[in-house]
């Protein structure tokens, strides 16, 4: 009986795990930041900060000073080591997601700059170096 009871224990071990390796993978999902479209069909990235619309409005340089392409490449090099420091854990206290980012994909030049200015942001508030920001970007 004794041996019955052990020989169960061990075979239940890898499903206990199993079930574990699942619900890390939905919570990984859970924080992920995904763009989706508006009611108009264009790309829109909502920030759920109050204070990045202060900065988008008083502090961020205006979309016009940007062209799609720089924003794009910026953006792709930078959801990049955004996406590296979240799934290494590093800045735990100030990167809580990962950026499904698409570069393929024809965001559009408001999508592009709000996402830009996202990580301006964070350099911003929170003094978080990143390489993909110029020195003139960051304040």
């Amino acid at each position: 009986m004794r041996n019955f009871i052990l020989l169960l224990f061990i075979a239940l071990i890898p499903f206990s795990c199993l079930s574990q390796q699942n619900n890390s993978k939905k919570d990984k999902e859970q924080h992920e930041m995904k763009p989706s479209k508006n009611d108009d069909g264009e790309w829109d990235l909502t920030v759920m900060d109050t204070q990045f619309d202060y900065f988008l409005n008083a502090i961020a340089k205006p979309i016009s000073q940007y062209s799609e392409s720089f924003l794009k490449t910026k953006n792709t090099f930078l959801v990049n080591e955004w996406n590296s420091y979240y799934n290494t854990g590093k800045y735990r206290n100030i990167i809580e997601s990962g950026i499904d980012y698409n570069p393929r994909e024809n965001y559009g030049i408001k999508f592009e700059y709000k996402l830009y200015q996202v990580f301006s942001y964070v350099s911003w508030k929170y003094g978080l170096k990143m390489n993909g920001l110029s020195g003139s970007e960051v304040r």
